[in-house]
């Protein structure tokens, strides 16, 4: 798709697929604020703590499939990277704000609100720690655990997975014409 656009139509389509990422950024913070999640209060923990995960895992490899049949693999990356990282960081805002619900002494600030859980999840993410807002009970201290370990193979394998779907993607698009050149 890209080898047959003008530099101004490049330019367009690039700031789309930017104006989409931004949008489904704010669309997944806004859920966050948005949806009620005290029901979701009366499930243990444990749940949580395995549905969450599954959701990233299925939101993650449908968006390395959209990669790899994307014309433009690149910004599908982009894309892909918008949805994935926002999803990862509120899951785990989610769960620490559901366990704060269930014990209000899980964490040093009480009560922890919306925007304390997001909070406390990117500062762990950006591995700032403040301490301001931290782990007191044993559950809380192994899920922020968990999320320490996880942000290292976000970072690290994650960003690998995306680029190498990001790669074997224009690989394709780039042989896609010698096979259809072939078969004339």
């Amino acid at each position: 798709m890209s080898r047959g656009l003008t530099r101004r139509e490049r330019r367009r389509f690039i700031l789309r697929g930017l104006a989409r990422a931004a949008l489904m950024t704010v669309l997944l913070v806004a859920v966050y604020f948005v949806v009620p999640l005290e029901w979701i209060d009366a499930m243990p923990v444990t749940v949580v703590l395995v549905v969450a995960p599954v959701i990233l895992l299925v939101v993650t490899a449908w968006q390395i499939s959209a990669i790899l049949r994307s014309d433009q693999p690149g910004l599908r990356g982009i894309e892909a990277l918008a949805i994935i990282a926002p999803l990862y960081l509120l899951l785990f805002a989610a769960t620490y704000f559901l366990m704060a619900l269930d014990d209000p002494t899980t964490f040093t600030a009480d009560p922890i609100s919306r925007v304390d859980a997001l909070y406390l999840t990117v500062t762990i993410f950006s591995t700032v720690g403040f301490g301001d807002i931290s782990a007191a009970s044993q559950t809380a201290r192994i899920v922020v655990t968990i999320q320490m370990i996880l942000n290292l193979i976000v970072l690290g394998a994650g960003v690998k997975l995306l680029t190498g779907a990001v790669k074997r993607g224009r690989e394709t698009n780039d042989s896609e014409p010698e096979a259809e050149a072939g078969s004339m």
